[in-house]
């Protein structure tokens, strides 16, 4: 395993760094990165985020907002928060198996004495409350694992900057995002400072493990920033635009939240767009686009499904429910 050294906490050069390493750094070995950022708020790939993020807290507490390539929902990061991403070859059967990238943290903090878990299909927590969610994001025969770590974040900063959706705590029995997110600092039997914790958590992925460190070139940074400048300082990527919707259909399942905005002339869909925290291979835009012009009717749409690969697109849906969205 390759531990690339990154201390930037800069959001956009991170997440570029990310799909840099994915795409374009083959060291033929599998990649370590160990990171933070400054407060930012993390949309997933197939969210909107103006439904999100409150837009005047971001705005008068110089949040970042940036979208990454993987799926799943909305997380806060600031210096309290670690995040650890593995990139490994080869290994589809890994696609949606979380619990494994998972058990390093896991072992990490049965050190300390925490008593830590994996929960539902994404999330770590501790006594019911969550302390990391993780996604994925599958290219070019290569995946890329992600998780937060909320070690000792501001949480009174996450309930004012995200807007959870009244459903999403329902399904779980919580009132507040404060209630539902915990940092790991106050489970500890011995005082660490995050630093000290990120050794101990490096410590125990490399164990047992050939690794080496790669410092990154003039060359690597030169390619990173030209992805900062490209595509994560862009408003079009981190925000983007959408046209004025008449119909909205939204539904939880199991596999994720899916909300639907569409319009429809002369009974065929004229605009769509697909939303959510759900998980994926393929870029759901790609199915927006090839359901205008569909007929809105649940049999067309029904079998226009049957004939594309579904579950590129939703890792955890099935169509039955994409329908029930749609013609709720």
């Amino acid at each position: 395993m390759i531990n690339i050294v990154n201390n930037c906490h800069d959001p956009a050069f991170n997440l570029a760094l990310e799909e840099y390493a994915l795409n374009r750094l083959h060291l033929e070995d599998k990649l370590l990165i160990v990171w933070q950022n400054e407060p930012t708020v993390v949309i997933g790939r197939n969210q909107n985020t103006i439904e999100e993020v409150n837009a005047s807290y971001i705005k008068e507490n110089n949040i970042h907002v940036v979208r990454r390539l993987s799926g799943g929902g909305a997380v806060y990061h600031d210096l309290g928060n670690l995040n650890f991403t593995f990139i490994v070859p080869n290994q589809k059967k890994l696609v949606t198996n979380f619990r494994e990238f998972t058990k390093p943290v896991l072992a990490t903090l049965k050190s300390l004495g925490v008593p830590a878990r994996f929960s539902g299909r994404n999330d770590l927590t501790i006594q019911g409350k969550k302390f990391s969610g993780n996604a994925q994001y599958w290219s070019k025969n290569r995946l890329l694992h992600h998780g937060t770590i909320l070690f000792n974040s501001d949480l009174s900063v996450v309930q004012e900057a995200l807007n959870v959706k009244m459903e999403k705590l329902q399904s779980k029995g919580i009132k507040s995002v404060r209630s539902r997110v915990t940092n790991i600092y106050p489970y500890l039997k011995q005082p660490l400072e995050t630093e000290e914790f990120k050794a101990l958590l490096l410590e125990h992925i490399l164990k047992d493990k050939r690794h080496g460190n790669y410092e990154l070139t003039n060359e690597d940074l030169r390619e990173i920033r030209t992805l900062v400048q490209k595509r994560y300082s862009k408003w079009d990527w981190n925000y983007g635009s959408s046209p004025a919707f008449d119909w909205e259909r939204s539904r939880r399942f199991p596999g994720g939240n899916l909300n639907l905005k569409f319009n429809v002339k002369n009974g065929l869909i004229t605009e769509m767009k697909i939303f959510g925290d759900f998980f994926g291979k393929e870029d759901v835009n790609k199915l927006a686009q090839a359901l205008q012009g569909q007929v809105y009717r649940e049999e067309a749409i029904k079998k226009f499904l049957r004939e594309i690969n579904f579950a590129d697109y939703f890792a955890n849906l099935d169509p039955e429910e994409f329908l029930t969205c749609l013609f709720q």
